[in-house]
Formats: C-alpha cells, sequence, structure tokens
C-alpha cells in the first residue's frame, strides 16, 4: 500500500543560501541605517544644504527608496536574482563612497540617486530567496529569523555610525556604508547562487506602475494609507528631526544614534508579547490603540523644557531623557500597529485582489517620508536653527548654556514647539481613522 504523505515537521534547519542571504541583507541594512541616521546631518554639516535644502534632499531620498521598486520589480524578475543583486550592491558600494567623497551639493544628490536605485532591488530579491529556501511548514520560522537579521542590521548600523561620526568625522559615515556594501557585495560574487522557485510558492506579479495605479484607484485603500501615514510621519522623525535636534539642544557629545536604536530595542522585546496580548483584538481596534500612543510619543519628546536645569543619573540631558521616554511610546504603538495592520489593509481590496493590495500597502511609507521630511527642514529652521546661521553672540551663547547647563538663549527658547506639530499631525490620524472605521463599517453593513 503506498504510504500517505506525511506533513514535513518545521525545522530550524535551512540551507547555507539561507544563510548568505540573511548576512548579505544584514550588510545591507548596516550600510543603508549608518547613514540614513546621519543623513540630516551629513547634508548640512559637510554638504552645505540648509535646513530647508536637507529637508527636502532626504525626502527625496527617502521616498525614492519606496517608490522605485514599483519600476525595478520587474527589471529584477527578468535579470535573475543574482545578477540583480551583483548590479544593486555595485550601485550601493558605488553611491555610498560617492556621498563621501563627492560631499558637493549635485555630487551628494547624484550618489544618494544611486543608493536608492541599488536599495530598489536588494529586499524583495533577498525575501524571495528566504521564501525558496524553506518549506511551507518551516516558513514562519525562516521568516522570523530574516526579521530578527534585519533589526540585527539597523540596531549595528547605527551603533557603528555614532564612534565613526565622533571617532573618524560625519564625513566617514558614508564610507562606513559603503565598506558594509562592498563586503555584501563580495558575499554575493563568492558564494550566493539563486535557489531554484518551489513549487508550494505562488508566482506575484512584481511590483509595477501599473499595478500601483489600480489601487490607487480605491478610494478605500488610498484614504487608509493616508491616515496611517500619519504614523509613518512621527516615526520618521527619528532621521528627519531627532539627531539636529538633539546635537543643537544637548551638544555634539549627544548620540543620536544611540537614541534612534530605542525603537527596534522596544520593538524586538515588546512585539511579540503585545501581539499575544491584543489577539483578540479586532485588526482596526488594535490599530486605533498605535494610533492613540504616537501622539503620546511625540509630546513626550516635546517635554524636555519642563524638566529645564534637571539632570538624571548626575549627567543624562533632560532633552535625551524625554527623547528616549518619547521613543519607546512611538515603539510601543509600532507593536500595535505592524502586525495588524497588513491584516487590516487587505480587508480594503475587492475580492480576489487582496495579494495585489498588500504589495502597495508600504505606501504610507513613501507618503510619511515625503511629508516628514519636509516639513523637519522648515520646523528645525523656525524653531531649532542651525547654529552656524546665527550672530557670533548667538553662538557663544548657546554654547555657554549648554555648559552650564542652564537655559537656552532665544533662538533656540522654543525648539520643543517643533514637537508640537507631530503631536497634531498623531492627533489628527487618529480621528481620522475612526471616521473611516465608522464610514466602512456602515457601507458594509449596508453591502
Amino acid at each position: 500500500m503506498p504510504t500517505p504523505d506525511v506533513p514535513a515537521a518545521a525545522t530550524w534547519r535551512y540551507p547555507s543560501s539561507f544563510w548568505i542571504a540573511n548576512s548579505i541583507e544584514l550588510c545591507e541594512r548596516a550600510a543603508y541605517y549608518g547613514l540614513f541616521i546621519s543623513l540630516v546631518l551629513f547634508l548640512t554639516n559637510v554638504a552645505g544644504f540648509t535646513d530647508v535644502q536637507a529637508g527636502w534632499v532626504g525626502a527625496f531620498f527617502a521616498a525614492l527608496v519606496y517608490l522605485l521598486p514599483f519600476m525595478t520589480g520587474a527589471l529584477a524578475d527578468r535579470m535573475g536574482y543574482r545578477p540583480a543583486l551583483l548590479l544593486s550592491f555595485t550601485l550601493l558600494t558605488i553611491g555610498y563612497a560617492g556621498v563621501g567623497l563627492v560631499p558637493s551639493k549635485p555630487g551628494v544628490i547624484a550618489s544618494l540617486v544611486l543608493v536608492a536605485t541599488g536599495a530598489s532591488f536588494v529586499k524583495p530579491i533577498i525575501a524571495g530567496t528566504v521564501a525558496r529556501t524553506s518549506d511551507v511548514a518551516s516558513r514562519a520560522r525562516a521568516y522570523s529569523l530574516f526579521y530578527m537579521v534585519v533589526n540585527i542590521g539597523s540596531f549595528t548600523g547605527k551603533a557603528v555610525a555614532k564612534p565613526v561620526r565622533t571617532g573618524l568625522g560625519l564625513d566617514h559615515v558614508p564610507l562606513f556604508a559603503a565598506g558594509a556594501a562592498a563586503i555584501a557585495l563580495v558575499l554575493v560574487a563568492l558564494f550566493y547562487r539563486a535557489p531554484a522557485p518551489r513549487e508550494d510558492i505562488a508566482r506575484a506579479e512584481p511590483p509595477s506602475l501599473r499595478g500601483l495605479v489600480t489601487v490607487l484607484k480605491n478610494g478605500r485603500f488610498l484614504a487608509l494609507i493616508l491616515i496611517t501615514a500619519g504614523f509613518w510621519i512621527i516615526q520618521g522623525q527619528l532621521y528627519a528631526s531627532m539627531p539636529k535636534y538633539v546635537i543643537r539642544m544637548v551638544g555634539d557629545q549627544a548620540s543620536p544614534e544611540w537614541i534612534a536604536n530605542v525603537n527596534p530595542f522596544v520593538v524586538v522585546l515588546c512585539v511579540v508579547p503585545i501581539t499575544q496580548l491584543a489577539r483578540r483584538l479586532s485588526p482596526v481596534a488594535s490599530i486605533l490603540i498605535a494610533m492613540a500612543l504616537v501622539p503620546c510619543g511625540a509630546l513626550g519628546m516635546s517635554a524636555s523644557n519642563l524638566l529645564a536645569g534637571t539632570s538624571f543619573a548626575g549627567s543624562v540631558h533632560p532633552v535625551t531623557v524625554m527623547m528616549i521616554a518619547g521613543i519607546a511610546l512611538v515603539g510601543l504603538a509600532e507593536c500595535f500597529l505592524s502586525p495588524r495592520y497588513l491584516e487590516y489593509a487587505s480587508k480594503q481590496a475587492p475580492p480576489g485582489q487582496e495579494a495585489l493590495y498588500l504589495g502597495y500597502s508600504n505606501l504610507n511609507i513613501f507618503v510619511a517620508w515625503l511629508v516628514g521630511f519636509i516639513s523637519s527642514g522648515y520646523l528645525l529652521e523656525a524653531f531649532c536653527p542651525d547654529p552656524k546661521t546665527r550672530t557670533l553672540a548667538e553662538q557663544a551663547a548657546r554654547l555657554a548654556a549648554l555648559a552650564d547647563k542652564t537655559a537656552m538663549p532665544e533662538a533656540w527658547a522654543r525648539a520643543h514647539h517643533l514637537w508640537y506639530f507631530f503631536v497634531g499631525v498623531g492627533g489628527l490620524a487618529f480621528v481620522l481613522l475612526l471616521a473611516f472605521q465608522q464610514v466602512t463599517s456602515r457601507r458594509d453593513r449596508r453591502r
């Protein structure tokens, strides 16, 4: 008698191509976040952009990283995994090196275009490799390892960027990123071989502009993207506003890189228990909790003025303390949002088009990076200006205030007001999501 099929048992053992792909992803994330946490500082302090100009350039770069996959996805699919990765990391290595070695305004912009183009190939290919090197029983474990590696890479890149910036100089941070990308390029060239497609993986259409137009014609889906972008606008200030704000209000010894790492630390620590606790909540209820927490996080970031003249543990500045508290709240909010957002987004799609819509669900981050970085430049210029743009007397008064830990001079006395804008963004997003839920629920009941 034929032996009945027995489902394969889940395992933590994967082929070498799985681990090579994850090593490549770790290097790429370390390079990306190492530069990203220092980008606005580099644009102003090294390349000579004003705060407003740096906001526009940062928005252009960060949004391009999320937009280009809709154009490069089909190209990568036709090229094949290995040639596409070789092209990707060649562009990334040249691009990161160009940022550091050609720090003129045109040179930096051209180099960032290369970086964004190279980055647009990587994640779909590595995620596809993870899928191809795991069976149905072990795929969830494979992706959990993959996302752990993503967070390790993010954490490592920002952690290394701190000693590079303070020890070697801000202009060396892009060169660190170029080195990490070059290591990934060597790994691809020497060790990476694309695994064969698996029969148990449905072949999805690669992202394209045609698909983008299709999903944006759906008013319900577009509204959800714009509303949830409110969360990511605030989360994006870890890179757009916080580095300049902390250094200008605390001093050059501040560590925005480590402060930003509070977010992935909280997410890694709390996402599993929170997901377990919130499993009985509907997706929209979980997202509403996130949208209620995130403006509280922005409010916490603004509250350092209430602690003026106070120090913690002997030397920790109140700006640092409240920034950590606010970012921790934002990380907590992310634990409620991220696990349920894709589930909720899929329900906004017409029947049979769920997979198509999920492929474009990260458009909210594209919108958020665009709006968040641009608004950040204007807010910094208004409330927390670049010291180099002020008079010598104001610069001296600021340095004296930092040394004595006394009240900042007039130009920076209202710096915390910039966070009130993001409190408003978060509050508006929460109200709009409530309205969205009520309207869509009413329409679904009528159907």
